[in-house]
């Protein structure tokens, strides 16, 4: 796997995050406009996309979120790559990325009919914490903070 850091305006990563928006635009139902808002690419900095046989297999990138901590977000699995640990190295590079930045949390968002997402969080070490921002009072979000 070779990992590269981009910016949102990288046409791998716009093409990895389209195939996401696509999945969770079925996974969301009519909860899916709610959640698009939140999840805009524009402006991103720092993301990566993670390559296997120069082909764009997984995505994910952060964001500030306060001070102390970044947000994990559109962190995507193309689904014949999943179960071979793409998702949680690219993870792992994230939060590798975040403390050079000199933050010392990593928070995030996922939905409840997401489940491999919530196994790669509770596997790499997130803890479940009350929803923040946007999604307090929001039943199918789940948050977590590393």
């Amino acid at each position: 796997m070779i990992v590269k850091r981009v910016d949102s305006t990288d046409k791998d990563f716009q093409k990895l995050v389209q195939f996401l928006d696509a999945d969770l635009a079925i996974r969301d139902g009519d909860e899916h406009d709610f959640y698009h808002q939140f999840n805009k690419i524009d402006m991103l900095k720092h993301c990566i996309v993670a390559y296997l046989d120069d082909v764009p297999v997984t995505c994910g990138a952060i964001k500030p979120f306060n001070e102390e901590s970044v947000e994990v977000k559109r962190m995507y699995t193309d689904p014949q790559k999943r179960k071979m640990g793409l998702a949680s190295e690219t993870l792992n590079q994230l939060e590798i990325w975040a403390k050079e930045l000199g933050y010392k949390k990593c928070v995030l968002e996922t939905g409840i009919k997401q489940p491999e997402a919530i196994a790669l969080y509770e596997k790499s070490g997130y803890q479940r914490i009350p929803n923040y921002g946007q999604y307090i009072g929001i039943e199918n979000s789940v948050c977590f903070e590393k």
